[in-house]
C-alpha cells in the first residue's frame, strides 16, 4: 500500500492491526501516529474533535473495561485515488464491567456487542471517522434499558437545557474525506434494498431475501429469518414514518474469501410521530445515525448487520420533549 508501513500486508490487516495495537495492546500513545491531530470522530452521541479527545475517551474505556477485546469480523473498503482508502470495519467487542465509569458503578457483568467504524486513511494515518457502537446492547446487558440510561445521562449532565447534545447534521464539522464509496454491484444492491425498505416496501424482504437470513440489530438482538427482520425495520420506520432517508456512503466488495458484501452509512431525519420501537409519539425532531453491513448468497441477502444507537435516540427524544 502506497504511503503505509510495509509491516501491513493489506488495508484490512492495517485496520485490524492498529485496532488491536491501540486497545488490547494498550498502545494509546500510538494514536499520535495513527490518528491525525485534528481528526473528527462522529458518533451518534456527538463529535470528538482531535486526537487528544480520542486518547482521553480510549483511556476511560480501557479503565472501565480492562479485559475488553475487539474482534474484527470484516473490513469492507473502497480505494479512491483522490480521497484515499475508506474502511468500514465491523467488530464484535466484548468485556466485563469491572470498574466504575460512564456506565455507573461496576456490575461485574459481561457484555458482547457490535461496532461499525468507517475510517478514511492516507499515508498510515486515519484522518476522518464515523462510528456507531451498540450502546443499547451494552446497557441492556448491564441490567438497564436504553430509555432509563438516557434519562440518567441527561440528569447527570445538568438537565435537558445543559446536557450534551447527541449528533445532528447541523452540528457536523467538515472533514477531509469527500468520497462516496464505489459503484460495485453489491453496494448498489444493498442501497436499493434500504431505499425500498425506507420507502415502506417491507415485502421486499419477504420476497427477495434468503429465507434463512439472519439479522444482527441494536440492543444486541438477533433476528432469525425474514419475518423477524421485517419486524425490526417496521419498528424503526413506524417511529419516524415520514422521516427523510439518505445514503451518505456505500461500498460493495466481492473478495477476500468472503461472501459478496456491502457497507452503507445512512440516516433518517424527521419527527417522532408514530408508535414503533421508540414508544409513544412525542412529535420531536430526531436524527438516526445508521451504519449497516450485508452479505449475499445464492438466494439473496443472507446476513445483515444494522446499527444505530438507541441511547442517543432516546436522549434526543427526552431532551426535546422536556
Amino acid at each position: 500500500m502506497k504511503g503505509f508501513s510495509n509491516r501491513w500486508k493489506d488495508f484490512p490487516d492495517y485496520i485490524i492491526g492498529i485496532t488491536k495495537e491501540i486497545w488490547e495492546d494498550r498502545g494509546v500513545a500510538t494514536l499520535d501516529h495513527y490518528y491525525a491531530p485534528n481528526i473528527p470522530v462522529r458518533s451518534p452521541m456527538g463529535i470528538q474533535q482531535g486526537n487528544l479527545a480520542v486518547k482521553a475517551s480510549t483511556m476511560a474505556t480501557i479503565n472501565e473495561f480492562p479485559d475488553r477485546e475487539l474482534l474484527g469480523e470484516d473490513v469492507i473498503y473502497s480505494d479512491d485515488p483522490e480521497h484515499g482508502l475508506l474502511s468500514s470495519h465491523r467488530l464484535l467487542t466484548k468485556a466485563t464491567h469491572t470498574q466504575d465509569g460512564q456506565f455507573g458503578p461496576a456490575t461485574g457483568k459481561h457484555w458482547v456487542v457490535r461496532v461499525i467504524a468507517d475510517c478514511a486513511a492516507k499515508n498510515d494515518t486515519i484522518y476522518d471517522e464515523w462510528l456507531v457502537r451498540d450502546y443499547g446492547g451494552i446497557v441492556r446487558q448491564l441490567g438497564m434499558n436504553p430509555r432509563e440510561y438516557a434519562a440518567g445521562l441527561i440528569e447527570s449532565e445538568g438537565g435537558a437545557a445543559s446536557a450534551k447534545k447527541p449528533f445532528t447534521p447541523g452540528d457536523d464539522v467538515e472533514g477531509d474525506y469527500k468520497g462516496r464509496g464505489n459503484d460495485n454491484e453489491w453496494g448498489v444492491a444493498y442501497a436499493n434494498s434500504l431505499n425500498r425498505i425506507m420507502g415502506h416496501d417491507f415485502n421486499h424482504i419477504l420476497a427477495d431475501w434468503d429465507r434463512a437470513a439472519i439479522g444482527e440489530y441494536p440492543g444486541a438482538q438477533t433476528a432469525y429469518g425474514r419475518d423477524e427482520m421485517v419486524k425490526f425495520w417496521i419498528g424503526l420506520r413506524a417511529s419516524f414514518p415520514n422521516a427523510t432517508f439518505n445514503i451518505h456512503h456505500q461500498i460493495g466488495m466481492d473478495a477476500d474469501m468472503l461472501s459478496p458484501r456491502a457497507a452503507v452509512r445512512w440516516s433518517l431525519d424527521g419527527l417522532h410521530e408514530g408508535w414503533g420501537t421508540f414508544g409513544k409519539p412525542t412529535g420531536v425532531p430526531v436524527h438516526v445515525f445508521g451504519m449497516s453491513h450485508a452479505e449475499f448468497g445464492p438466494w439473496g441477502l443472507r446476513r445483515e448487520f444494522a446499527l444505530f444507537d438507541e441511547v442517543a435516540i432516546w436522549k434526543q427524544i427526552l431532551m426535546a420533549a422536556a
